[in-house]
């Protein structure tokens, strides 16, 4: 079963997540701004209630959960603890509570944080205030029952090897309840899947495979095999990441990406498969409805034998009623004036542009090729 997930925000929906400037918060005085942090930590709170109620209601089986969630929580001067708040023991009793929800209703949470954490970083101070933003991300985690905080590989810094093992040094670093939800993510620069499969075997640290990414920054393996290797660094349900280009895969830019997915873009080895797809396009909620309604489409090519023994091939997401169509005289010109058709060949297509690109393939067929491909399924 695929279980398509949100990310952060919505379209057009009227839930928002609200936050504060640094700037701002400077203007004011400390108790003031604490007052002003913790009702805007309970708004978001609200809306992420409200959110899931939204996957619950609309079959969207995982939301990706905000890094300002607890806005300015880490800032190097406007930071503070939730006991810090006001209202600090309410917050936490209504993120706990969208954890009871996200549970009764089966809805999966994570994280994805900023780019700036960088745990292979050669630089101690970037290091230390990322470890401070993955501890703040999973005690929310905590809260909400999120098992996912990803991040992505880091940089390069001219020699990868030894960034990734900085990278495993680090890990170390974090504590239980960071290292048992961390994740990292192949990037579509720097790391390709094969290149952080050993840090993951070595560490424990799951694979987050994100297909965009490895089509734009390539390695030796297929997607199947980076799908199967993926798959394996898991002890829960993987969760992977799609996205389509912007321009499409022959434009200037293909790591952009788009409102929507391009059904073709999503792997057929993932299909029967058991994962959390991430679905990173801009139109959010709207994308996510679109594909899992293009993924459930069940797209059919059809031959009819016509009354007057010609053949007809078509395509149809609905065969009966395709049928039904074509012998009522509403379907298509050239059958109107050869009724009654039968249906004398079938074949499943996984979406609509393979259905058509099959469909024109039968058609270029000659009589004799199309008879034997009608008699090799009887």
């Amino acid at each position: 079963m695929i279980r398509l997930g949100l990310c952060c925000i919505f379209r057009d929906q009227p839930i928002k997540f609200r936050t504060t400037t640094a700037t701002a918060n400077r203007k004011m005085k400390r108790a003031a701004a604490l007052a002003k942090l913790s009702g805007l930590c309970m708004t978001n709170a609200d809306a992420l209630l409200a959110s899931l109620q939204f996957c619950a209601d609309n079959g969207i089986g995982c939301f990706r959960i905000n890094s300002q969630i607890l806005p300015l929580n880490t800032h190097p001067e406007c930071g503070y603890k939730v006991d810090d708040l006001p209202d600090g023991d309410e917050i936490v009793r209504r993120f706990k509570a969208c954890g009871k929800f996200a549970k009764k209703h089966k809805l999966r949470t994570c994280f994805h944080p900023d780019q700036f954490v960088v745990l292979n970083s050669p630089r101690p101070d970037v290091v230390a205030k990322s470890i401070e933003e993955l501890e703040y991300q999973c005690e929310v985690a905590e809260w909400v029952g999120a098992d996912v905080v990803n991040i992505h590989g880091g940089g390069g810094y001219g020699n990868k090897p030894d960034a990734l093992a900085r990278f495993a040094r680090n890990f170390k670093r974090l504590s239980r309840r960071v290292r048992r939800r961390l994740t990292v993510e192949n990037d579509d620069t720097t790391y390709t899947p094969s290149e952080l499969l050993p840090l993951c075997r070595e560490t424990g640290i799951p694979l987050v495979y994100d297909v965009h990414h490895h089509r734009c920054n390539q390695d030796d393996l297929s997607e199947e095999e980076a799908t199967e290797q993926a798959i394996a660094t898991w002890n829960r349900e993987p969760m992977f990441h799609i996205s389509s280009p912007i321009e499409g895969w022959k434009g200037p830019k293909p790591r952009r990406h788009h409102d929507f997915i391009n059904i073709v873009d999503f792997p057929e080895c993932w299909r029967d498969l058991s994962l959390t797809v991430e679905v990173e396009a801009k139109a959010k909620e709207v994308a996510v409805q679109k594909l899992m309604k293009q993924l459930a489409e069940h797209w059919v090519v059809y031959v009819l034998r016509c009354a007057d023994g010609s053949l007809y091939t078509g395509i149809t997401n609905h065969l009966e009623r395709r049928l039904e169509q074509h012998n009522a005289g509403t379907a298509s010109r050239y059958t109107r004036s050869r009724l009654p058709v039968t249906l004398a060949y079938q074949e499943s297509q996984t979406n609509q542009s393979m259905a058509l690109k099959r469909e024109l393939a039968i058609k270029a067929l000659s009589r004799k090729a199309k008879e034997a491909l009608i008699q090799s399924v009887k």
